[in-house]
């Protein structure tokens, strides 16, 4: 019999919500010295920038390289980088290097940061997720300075590193005023920030799980990693072939017009917000695609926003457990744990219900239309950071709506789901047809 521990999980949920908070208020007080600037700011829109580069979100009421100087940059970038990896990663890592030993209410915070199981070691998923995450952002950082130096860019060598860590962050935020507009067919660009913004999307213990399976170390992938990747190649790939048929912008050579349209469909799943082409001028059929896909977003205990994969394909496969009569939803030959669908049912129930008030309250706050209103509603819940323009107009109100919409997409779905990610097995578990112990679906 397996003993099952009861735990409040008050706790660590509000000392997370405490700390990203902290972090905003920090952030916010740094952006607001005038030697940072390059031009004076509103307390509101120091504000703002905090919240959404904490959020890893990338929207902006101002220009980030015509409103603040490199250090002002700078700060936007270290607040990404601490939002995107999680800010206690970075205080373990630190003791870990002084070869001291991670307190428990510090492990309690990162297993509820990353949805972690209890009798994981710690110590190894920090460094893993430190060391994959210089890795990766350095040779991302390579590949767009080779770009960026070629293209005639100014100051090519920061230009790549804050791209690159604001791509694997899916933060979206750019020192570019049109995003990558000017880069729409150039392959290795398009291919970086791809590559980039997908595996921070898909999530660290994907991507810890590939590597294991790699080096040989596990026989075959989790059933959660397969669900994530294959889900997640689906969607972009739909949403591809979607956006290429319905919209009218993308001309020119049919190979410059299927990167727009992946770089566009991927933008919006992955949660990363980059733009090759003016969002403003995409229909409205297109951007009620994009908006479906940045509700669906990325995957848990990834950088990225949105509902998550997981938590779709549970809510779906109970649906078509209802329609078919069935008493259990199962996932191919494998039954999803009942607790696990009320989770995705309330996960997903809870999104919804806060982005349709966010979408009421800026209707309040600000006279604008309201398909425009619903994407930066929905861009912001999701931590997408695509707009159609009107961030920068938004009321002093409805910039307070936003943020707050940006601090749930960052807070809330870590705090609701998260902690359910690796396998557990329980008493409720059955075998599946195939005669070996079945895994959890994991939701978010």
């Amino acid at each position: 019999m397996v003993e099952k521990r009861s735990v409040n999980p008050k706790s660590p949920i509000a000392s997370l919500i405490i700390g990203y908070i902290s972090l905003v208020v920090f952030g916010f007080l740094l952006l607001s010295v005038p030697i940072f600037q390059s031009k004076p700011t509103s307390f509101i829109d120091n504000f703002f920038v905090s919240a959404s580069a904490i959020s890893t979100t990338g929207l902006a009421t101002v220009s980030i390289s015509d409103s603040y100087r490199f250090m002002g940059e700078l700060i936007v970038l270290i607040l990404i980088q601490f939002g995107g990896i999680g800010y206690m990663t970075f205080g373990s890592f630190i003791v870990l290097v002084r070869r001291k030993q991670i307190s428990k209410s510090h492990e309690t915070l990162i297993k509820n940061d990353f949805g972690l199981p209890d009798d994981i070691s710690i110590a190894g998923f920090i460094r893993t997720v430190v060391y994959f995450t210089f890795l990766v952002e350095s040779l991302g950082a390579a590949c767009l300075y080779w770009v960026f130096v070629h293209q005639g860019v100014r100051h090519p060598l920061w230009n790549a590193v804050f791209h690159s860590i604001s791509a694997f962050c899916t933060a979206g935020f750019s020192l570019f005023n049109n995003s990558f507009e000017s880069f729409s067919a150039d392959p290795l660009l398009n291919i970086t920030i791809f590559v980039l913004s997908f595996l921070g999307a898909v999530g660290f213990l994907v991507v810890l799980d590939l590597w294991l399976r790699i080096r040989g170390v596990k026989k075959t992938l989790t059933l959660t990693t397969k669900i994530i990747l294959s889900f997640s190649v689906a969607v972009i790939a739909a949403g591809s072939l979607l956006l290429l048929q319905t919209e009218p912008y993308f001309q020119g050579f049919f190979s410059s017009r299927i990167m727009e349209a992946v770089f566009q469909s991927m933008t919006a799943m992955t949660t990363v917000g980059f733009n090759t082409v003016p969002i403003s001028q995409l229909s409205h059929g297109v951007l009620f695609l994009m908006t479906v896909l940045m509700i669906v977003g990325a995957s848990p205990a990834g950088t990225g926003g949105g509902i998550k994969s997981t938590t779709i394909v549970a809510v779906i496969c109970q649906m078509i457990s209802v329609l078919k009569g069935r008493k259990t939803v199962k996932f191919m030959n494998y039954r999803i744990p009942d607790y696990r669908v009320q989770q995705a049912t309330a996960a997903f129930t809870f999104y919804v219900m806060f982005l349709t008030a966010g979408i009421y309250l800026l209707n309040l706050t600000d006279n604008k239309h309201i398909f425009d209103i619903m994407f930066e509603a929905t861009s912001a819940i999701g931590t997408v950071g695509l707009s159609t323009g009107i961030t920068s107009t938004l009321s002093f109100w409805g910039k307070w709506v936003v943020i707050a919409l940006m601090m749930f997409g960052r807070i809330g779905p870590l705090s609701i789901g998260l902690a359910i990610f690796f396998k557990r097995r329980t008493e409720g578990e059955i075998e599946d047809g195939m005669g070996g112990w079945m895994e959890d679906i994991v939701v978010d």
